[in-house]
């Protein structure tokens, strides 16, 4: 059953309700605030997301903004000030006094307008009486622009709307009793009485100096009120403060002060004037619509979901006493909750604990059909104690419940549900402020959702850009994290790679591509495509990276890339290390000490055309972690880069290399999400079993072959190798060294190694022209069969790239 208050509202237009909405408050004496409470009731009434007032200040030839309500202005593109000159609607309407509606279209035309609309922003500007008194501006977020009882909502507003000229130079009339007037220059202040009741200060014994009321107060609140009174640079929005004076003999009183400024003028100082009242007594009764204010602020500043959930959760269910708040996005016919506050399952009925999967559960609509009703419906409805509802809403509020749909873009984005155990009175203003959160609420919420779509989006994109995965390693293990940036959408350039490489080589490469952008996205990947490449084709180190620094260079793009390449010889425990611009390694060694590698660098890639990289050696001992990471981990607007590299290899140093994976997330926790962070670890262990290698060098002299066979049977021999498989070997390597000598020029190398009982024999020459395979062969033909025979005897074979030329290989498995 709806209440009787709701009851009633739903017989009225909303021109109606705001019609008594307004008499109610223009019925009370005059406060410093009611400007601001008239303009509360554009957005609780008009669906308005901005309302504010323009009017000429000392200087008539500019409008300036004397008091707003909802959304910071600031995400509209609006201003403090105008021409009154100008050719901006507001300047517009206050010179010919006839009122504006402009929708997207005609906002885009105008010359002031400082940012392009989205599809369902517009505008309305009333005239404030006759020309020349300045106007109300209302900002609307619904498609079609203010319909009609918007507009007739508006106009009552504006006829409402009295903005009280500053008071002249040694008025003193008589102030409410909430209200205190202060002067900024001397400190003077005029209070009435009930503030000097609330501070327990006679009349008579007040000396009329600011300094006596903050005396009173709790030390501890006292920098916010000095922030305040002694700020003459306080603006419009930031007027609203609680603190807390001292009793005698009780606890402390929480006191809520409202102040605006008033600008100074010819022999007029500039004043704070505002109200003082009983925050305990406000918070139980709930009955200031300023929330909506403080909700407009939060969201403001709500980048995803989660947060707008938060922010819904933080201004409702304390202020207003709640037991319980879900907030949910309404998907087909289910709600995908964002929050439930308390988050613990029990506090919930049971068609919501059923369905609680994770953390963000949903629940089907159809099973509370009240709850449906309300959504199609699309405006708040309350119930109080005892109101005959379905056991999943009933459970949610035995002493009362709230259901807000939330809209936004013309649909309903979803639903919040308020419930309090024991009995609840809805006070009128309690619903104005429910409606006017909704209302905010659900278009924060779209926003919010297409925020958390496009960040997805981001993130897909950066990791289709980053391996998927790292590869086995001989003798080592190697975990890698990637952290974006959560200082907007932007991909970031941060990369890491671990690439096999020949002889048990393996190439741990780690950089970063200046900005965040779609071009440094792109460049990211480019680079590291081409490191990977060039490190294939089996080039030292420094060559990788000055073949690197030259594609740069020759793309001839304004970014440029720091860079560490660390070639690791598993077989070995070697390493050599070449940085470009880049911050240093970390070694953690295996008695627990830790050491920030100091090794040479070049500068970062596409700077310089003629670059040195020097490559700096390292010995890894068995047990000995690898550490390579991005400045977003080490460096951050409140620590220099040196501190960063020495905190990374303090934790580094504590850390358990056993769990690398933990190491990982226990140096990212509390990184700065300013900027992209990367980080790569390799733990090296050694190689259980050694290959055994050997390398001959093949003079172009007639009798190469017959060296080379020479030699592969000593070679084998003294493996083991088993004569059936040192034949084969040896017709192998015939045939591979031949094809060599004859179809290339340069020098010939052969390489052979036995790894876990496979055998490969390598030939490698200075050709990139890979052998072909004939497709057939005549039995007239005196060439091409050796290829074929390599192949017939293999258990594989094939041609990699290396260092300009190519390797040919072949692999036999020996018998036993």
């Amino acid at each position: 059953m709806v209440s009787e208050g709701a009851a009633v509202s739903g017989t009225r237009t909303a021109p109606e309700r705001a019609e008594v909405a307004l008499a109610s408050l223009m019925a009370t004496p005059p406060t410093p605030d009611r400007l601001r409470r008239l303009l509360e009731q554009a957005l609780v009434f008009a669906g308005a997301s901005f309302a504010g007032v323009y009017t000429p200040g000392d200087d008539t030839a500019q409008l300036c903004l004397a008091e707003s309500a909802g959304l910071p202005r600031t995400l509209y593109g609006l201003r403090d000030c105008y021409p009154a000159t100008g050719a901006f609607p507001v300047a517009e309407t206050h010179r010919t006094g006839r009122p504006r509606w402009l929708g997207p279209a005609e906002l885009a035309a105008c010359p002031d307008a400082r940012r392009t609309p989205s599809p369902d922003f517009s505008l309305a500007v009333l005239p404030l009486g006759p020309a020349g008194g300045g106007c109300l501006l209302a900002v609307g977020e619904h498609p079609g622009g203010f319909g009609t009882d918007d507009r007739a909502c508006l106009e009552l507003i504006t006829r409402a709307v009295a903005v009280p000229a500053p008071p002249a130079a040694g008025d003193t009339g008589e102030l409410p009793e909430d209200a205190f007037s202060l002067a900024m220059d001397t400190g003077r202040v005029e209070v009435g009485e009930a503030i000097l009741r609330l501070f327990g200060i006679g009349r008579d014994s007040f000396d009329g100096r600011v300094e006596t009321l903050l005396g009173r107060a709790v030390p501890e609140d006292l920098p916010a009120l000095m922030s305040v009174v002694e700020a003459d640079h306080m603006s419009i929005g930031d007027r609203e403060l609680e603190f807390r004076i001292l009793q005698p003999g009780g606890r402390p009183r929480w006191l809520r002060l409202r102040g605006r400024l008033q600008p100074g003028g010819e022999g007029r100082p500039a004043r704070l004037v505002g109200t003082v009242a009983d925050a305990s007594a406000l918070r139980s009764g709930v009955t200031d619509v300023a929330r909506v204010q403080r909700l407009a602020a939060a969201l403001a500043t709500a980048g995803t979901v989660k947060d707008v959930g938060q922010a819904v959760v933080a201004a409702l269910r304390g202020p207003l006493q709640a037991d319980r708040i879900a907030l949910a996005e309404l998907e087909n016919d289910r709600l995908v909750v964002t929050v439930l506050d308390p988050p613990e399952p029990e506090a919930w009925p049971e068609v919501w604990r059923s369905e609680w999967r994770t953390e963000w559960p949903d629940a089907p609509v159809r099973a509370m059909p009240t709850l449906g009703a309300a959504l199609r419906e699309g405006r708040a409805r309350i119930w109080p104690a005892g109101s005959p509802l379905e056991p999943a809403l009933a459970e949610v509020g035995p002493g009362g419940l709230a259901v807000l749909p939330l809209p936004a873009g013309g649909r309903m984005a979803g639903a919040c549900l308020i419930g309090w155990d024991r009995p609840h009175e809805f006070a009128p203003d309690e619903r104005a402020l429910l409606t006017a959160c909704a209302g905010l609420t659900g278009q924060a919420l779209l926003r919010a959702h297409a925020f958390d779509a496009e960040h997805e989006l981001v993130g897909m994109l950066q990791r289709t850009l980053l391996p998927r995965r790292l590869p086995r390693l001989p003798g080592a293990v190697a975990v890698a994290r990637y952290l974006p940036t959560t200082a907007g959408l932007e991909v970031g350039g941060d990369w890491y790679d671990v690439i096999p490489l020949a002889d048990n080589h393996v190439a741990l490469v780690i950089g970063d591509v200046q900005g965040h952008n779609a071009g440094a996205a792109t460049l990211m990947g480019q680079m590291r495509t081409a490191l990977r490449a060039y490190a294939a084709e089996g080039h030292p180190p420094d060559v990788v990276v000055a073949h690197a620094n030259r594609l740069l260079l020759d793309m001839e793009t304004d970014l440029f890339a720091t860079c560490a390449y660390v070639d690791v010889d598993m077989e070995q425990g070697t390493a050599w290390c070449v940085r470009a611009g880049h911050v240093q390694p970390v070694l953690r060694h295996p008695d627990g000490t830790a050491e920030i590698v100091q090794a040479e660098g070049g500068p970062p890639l596409g700077v310089l055309d003629q670059a040195d990289f020097p490559m700096t050696p390292l010995r890894l001992q068995p047990g000995t972690v690898l550490a390579l990471t991005t400045d977003g981990l080490v460096e951050s607007p409140g620590t220099d880069l040196d501190a960063g590299m020495d905190r990374l290899a303090r934790e580094l140093a504590a850390a358990d290399p056993a769990h690398l994976g933990l190491v990982a997330d226990a140096l990212l926790t509390g990184a700065h999400r300013g900027d992209d962070v990367a980080l790569l670890l390799m733990r090296y262990d050694g190689m259980a079993v050694r290959p055994l290698r050997e390398s001959w060098t093949v003079w172009r002299v007639p009798e190469a072959v017959r060296h080379a066979r020479r030699f592969t049977r000593r070679t084998l021999r003294s493996w083991g190798v088993s004569p059936d498989t040192l034949d084969t070997a040896l017709l192998v390597v015939s045939e591979l060294v031949t094809n060599a000598l004859v179809h290339t020029g340069g020098p010939v190398r052969l390489d052979m190694s036995l790894v876990n009982h496979r055998l490969r024999l390598a030939v490698a020459d200075s050709s990139p022209r890979s052998p072909v395979k004939p497709a057939s062969i005549g039995w007239e033909a005196t060439g091409g069969r050796g290829i074929l025979l390599v192949e017939a005897v293999s258990e594989a074979w094939g041609t990699v790239p290396v260092s300009g030329g190519k390797q040919v290989w072949a692999d036999l498995v020996p018998d036993g």
